[in-house]
């Protein structure tokens, strides 16, 4: 399993931001494979962590038209900068 921690320092979130936020999640979810999506803002940071199952599903969600217009209008628009993490999960227990 992998995890895709996205990290931004947010400028300005508008309307048409949450519409896109709410499209993105639902479209990796029901059309990508993305096992879980959690999202966090704080201040002017936000933190997403997403779970699939392979490199490979993370690469298509990437290339999707519409997350492609979304990253492009997060650039220039929603956030001052960004890092984007691919982690692979070596081990994972709970309580």
């Amino acid at each position: 399993m992998y995890a895709v921690i996205f990290r931004a320092e947010i400028a300005q979130l508008d309307d048409e931001y949450y519409q896109m936020a709410a499209r993105m999640r639902d479209l990796a979810l029901q059309e990508y494979g993305c096992l879980e999506f959690t999202a966090v803002t704080e201040g002017n940071h936000e933190i997403a962590i997403s779970y699939w199952r392979s490199k490979e599903q993370i690469r298509a969600w990437k290339e999707n038209a519409e997350h492609r217009l979304a990253q492009q209008k997060g650039r220039t628009r929603w956030y001052t900068s960004y890092r984007v993490q691919i982690v692979e999960v070596v081990r994972e227990y709970s309580a």
